[in-house]
């Protein structure tokens, strides 16, 4: 059975950082690129970040660049998003989501997560 498990949101002041999380199993995780997605009440899924199956390449929304890094560990079957100088514009549901092959995408995933809350705020 596939699974990807988000984890490491919460509640965080404006500047602040979080290390968000996903944890996969039931498939070939390094043969999967990873993608980060987010969804604000009232607004479209945004897709934000992914990595290549290898870790070779990444890419970034214009909104999350620079502030954000994505990674992964292969031997663990997990992904990173590290989050710094968050803003308010940030809260959101965050989601992993794993593509079959080597090219990441913001876009079309096969496999997601349940979702993380991340709340940025005062």
């Amino acid at each position: 059975q596939v699974q990807l498990v988000e984890s490491g949101g919460g509640l965080v002041q404006p500047g602040g950082s979080l290390r968000l999380s996903c944890a996969a199993s039931g498939f070939t995780w390094d043969h999967y690129a990873i993608g980060w997605f987010r969804q604000a009440p009232g607004k479209e899924r945004e897709g934000i970040s992914c990595i290549s199956s290898t870790g070779g390449s990444t890419n970034y929304a214009d909104s999350v660049k620079g502030r954000f890094t994505i990674s992964r560990d292969n031997a663990k079957n997990t992904a990173l998003l590290e989050m710094n100088s968050l803003k308010p514009e940030d809260t959101a549901v965050y989601y992993c989501a794993a593509l079959l092959g080597n090219v990441c995408s913001l876009y079309v995933y096969d496999y997601w997560g349940q979702g993380t809350q991340v709340t940025v705020s005062s």
